[in-house]
């Protein structure tokens, strides 16, 4: 820590606060020492997106908004699971129930907000949680695995988020709502009605004017009780019916709060050297829970710290731009008529759109678009400034003002503060600097320099837009890339590492002309693999290019602790073994021990220092529960003991699983081996998958048994073990040396097509040089624990308090 610094500490790792670093970074990069405090054992993620990740549309390392790497980089000290339990406002220092005390001069609290919860009896039971974060996503995906019927308690945005992910993970969805009609505190009752509608088509049923009385079952919940007498049936419930601002720490440390943690306009709260911002806040009575307004506080605390002159924060007039469930729905002000006020509409039944004017005066106070949302930024801007509409009215409702608008007007009308991307808070004059100072050609730069369109993707045609306007005959339609640093594309990307034998992340980046030259948590994690799997001789695996979870061998937990997964061949243990794992879990306080889907042990809540001593004395192979390789393979007991096997399934299973471990693919892979027709092995859902009849063995491909449930193509039938292996091998390795990374073998079959697939590997002499190829990667591959056990340097890095606890 520098002394000449002022020590800055930031409560709550979430969108709001680290925007606002962000910004005080760009100010004034050298004014302070910053210590970011999260609860979460993850880097700042965007919220916006869980509901894209319940759905099984990204992953929690596609929403990440800054890696461990940007903390770094910044100098920021990060502690990640900690949660901070007291502040000493007179000596200033805040402390945290992991251990941690850090000094401040200037404190930031961005502590967000938590799920309200119906007090229901029954609330307490299994299967009863919220959507609020990450870790509610994991265990909806984890129940949608077991249970059928789910309710959905809250029909506004988060409910529907939450419920349509709910019917991608293949669960019946029911919406409970209070009012009579959905999401009434964004859209009126005739959008309403158009989006229950087309959500009653993608399968979503409602549940209007019901008020929940308790929650049924024993241990688990089985279903709902309605205040009418009704009852729905549920295996989950999830409650979706608002925040409360997270203020607990602010009124326990002497900070005056109401609903919020009570700001100025400065976002200072009543103690010296203590602001507050983004959802915890409460500024003039209002505490926000959309993002433009919270990065809007954010600007302001950032200029406020910088000591730039600002005129403080004077409130937020909110809109709301929303692509709920894939349909486009836009709000702002005061959309239902009230005394004083009229409404024009436009409904078109034909093509799903609807838009709703309210006018109060001659002034647009109010707005509803349904469909088409294209208008909503410059209606918004008009009601901003309180402009008079008199006389276009007809225009602003239908968009045909005596002629139509040159392309791009509307766009060069609007104010610069205006937001464009609302995922990200990026403003009209961000993007224009970007295209006319920092010579942004294309939506991929854009994104990539401001972060516009790097979310949802609603903004992305205003995006283009503007890119027309500002850029003109410069702008240029490039397709995008693996990611925003690049316009490259995977297998772009390979062929150029083969043609010039590029054999280091750094290298390719730089001679292939990346962007940003550090690279993204997109890429450089998809150009490690690349890598190692053109050269599997020649380089070394880059540990700082892969997650969090594959750097230290073991998922990451919510709390911060680590899951152990050693390898159980098959399925297969022993007494023996079963005594050394419950010896070591008792060793060292292992809190659950839990049998996998894959036929497995897991030890959950392990302490990450603990995690190097505990598979020295396993003494057993890493499973690679958190890793892009093989996962599992499962198998039935077979033609051993099952009288209806006709193959031996068990050893089988154990063969292919000690043939392949280790191995590094594009993504997971699973794997597994049925004695019989019968298939309990579940071989017709997996990567690949090996089911037993008379006389051979029938070969499955691009199976997948998660969000989006994909039954296997037959590949071809075999005769023997041998040829089972052989062709194992070459589908695997053909699947690694051509799928992108991070597809699974389920995309990759349905994007390439079997019959490619099947001609590639028609001929032996091509099967065979492929399964040589697997074989030589293997052989050059060892488990990770045995590296780790056996150097020193490495197992440093599992000390307390290093990456990525604190970076």
């Amino acid at each position: 820590m520098s002394a000449a610094r002022k020590q800055l500490v930031l409560v709550g790792n979430g969108m709001a606060g680290v925007r606002t670093i962000e910004h005080l970074l760009k100010l004034a990069p050298e004014a302070y020492d910053i210590t970011i405090i999260g609860a979460e054992p993850h880097p700042n993620y965007n919220r916006i997106m869980l509901s894209s990740v319940l759905a099984g549309g990204a992953s929690m390392e596609e929403i990440i908004i800054n890696p461990y790497e940007w903390y770094s980089s910044n100098g920021i000290t990060l502690h990640t699971g900690h949660t901070v339990t007291s502040i000493d406002t007179e000596n200033r220092k805040v402390y945290t129930g992991q251990g941690v005390e850090a000094s401040y001069d200037e404190l930031i609290l961005a502590t967000g907000s938590n799920p309200f919860m119906l007090p229901l009896p029954g609330a307490d039971k299994e299967g009863v949680i919220a959507f609020r974060d990450i870790n509610d996503c994991h265990m909806m995906q984890e129940a949608s695995r077991t249970y059928k019927k789910a309710l959905v308690i809250g029909g506004g945005l988060l409910g529907l988020e939450a419920a349509r992910g709910l019917l991608h993970l293949g669960m019946e969805v029911s919406v409970v709502h209070l009012h009579d009609y959905i999401m009434e505190r964004q859209l009126d009752e005739t959008a309403a009605i158009m989006l229950r509608k087309e959500l009653e088509a993608q399968g979503m049923k409602f549940l209007l004017k019901k008020q929940s009385q308790a929650i049924l079952g024993k241990k688990r919940v089985k279903g709902l009780l309605f205040a009418d007498g009704e009852t729905a049936e549920a295996d989950l419930i999830v409650m979706a019916v608002g925040i409360k601002p997270n203020v607990e720490l602010a009124r326990q440390s002497g900070i005056t709060v109401n609903r919020g943690i009570v700001v100025d306009d400065d976002m200072k709260t009543n103690i010296p050297g203590i602001y507050a911002v983004g959802e915890c806040a409460e500024h003039r009575g209002i505490a926000y829970g959309l993002v433009a307004p919270l990065y809007e506080q954010g600007a302001v605390l950032a200029k406020r710290l910088a000591g730039v002159a600002t005129d403080g924060y004077a409130g937020s007039v909110t809109s709301t731009k929303l692509k709920v469930s894939g349909v486009d729905v836009f709000s702002a002000g005061q959309f239902t008529e009230q005394p004083g006020t009229r409404a024009l509409r436009v409904q078109d039944e034909v093509d799903g759109t609807y838009k709703k004017l309210v006018i109060e005066g001659d002034r647009l106070v109010g707005a509803v678009l349904f469909g088409d949302t294209g208008d909503g930024a410059e209606l918004f801007s008009i009601m901003k400034k309180g402009e008079s509409i008199k006389g276009r009215e007809k225009e602003l409702l239908l968009g045909i003002p005596g002629g139509v608008p040159a392309k791009g007007s509307r766009l060069a009308a609007m104010a610069d503060d205006e937001i464009i991307c609302g995922c990200n808070g990026v403003s009209k004059g961000t993007i224009a600097e970007a295209i006319q100072k920092d010579g942004c050609t294309s939506v991929g730069q854009i994104k990539a320099c401001t972060k516009a369109s790097a979310s949802c993707g609603g903004c992305k045609p205003l995006v283009e837009e503007m890119l027309q306007l500002y850029a003109g005959d410069n702008a240029v339609a490039v397709k995008e890339g693996i990611c925003g640093c690049t316009s490259l594309s995977r297998d772009e990307i390979v062929a150029e590492m083969k043609r010039m034998e590029l054999k280091t992340v750094k290298e390719v980046m730089h001679v292939l002309d990346w962007s940003n030259p550090e690279g993204c948590a997109k890429c450089r994690p998809s150009l490690n693999y690349y890598l190692g799997m053109l050269w599997p001789e020649d380089y070394i695996d880059e540990k700082e290019s892969r997650f969090t979870n594959e750097r230290y061998h073991a998922n990451i937990q919510k709390d911060g602790t680590y899951s152990v997964v050693p390898r159980i061949y098959g399925g297969v243990t022993s007494p023996a073994e079963l005594i050394k794992i419950a010896e070591i879990a008792a060793k060292y306080d292992v809190p659950m021990v839990k049998f996998t889907g894959g036929q497995r042990l897991d030890l959950l809540g392990v302490k990450k220092e603990d995690l190097p001593k505990m598979w020295e004395e396993l003494d057993m192979p890493s499973g690679h529960a958190y890793g892009k390789t093989l996962r599992t393979v499962k198998t039935c007991v077979g033609s051993t003991f099952c009288r209806f096997g006709t193959q031996d399934s068990i050893g089988m299973g154990i063969r292919l699983e000690q043939t392949f471990e280790r191995l590094n693919t594009p993504a997971k892979v699973k794997l597994a081996v049925s004695g019989c027709p019968r298939n309990c092995a579940e071989a017709t859902i997996k990567d690949f998958g090996v089911v037993a009849i008379d006389g051979g063995w029938e070969l499955h491909v691009g199976g997948n048994g998660g969000v989006h449930v994909r039954a296997t193509d037959l590949l071809c039938v075999v005769k023997t073990d041998d040829e089972v292996l052989e062709w194992a091998s070459a589908f695997l390795q053909y699947y690694r040396e051509h799928a992108a990374w991070n597809e699974r073998t389920s995309q990759w079959v349905e994007r390439v097509g079997l019959d490619s697939i099947k001609a590639a590997l028609e001929s032996r002499e091509e099967r065979l040089a492929l399964q040589e190829r697997i074989q030589k990667t293997l052989s050059l591959t060892t488990d990770p624990w045995k590296q780790i056990v056996n150097e020193p340097e490495l197992r440093k890095n599992f000390e307390p308090i290093p990456q990525p606890e604190t970076v």
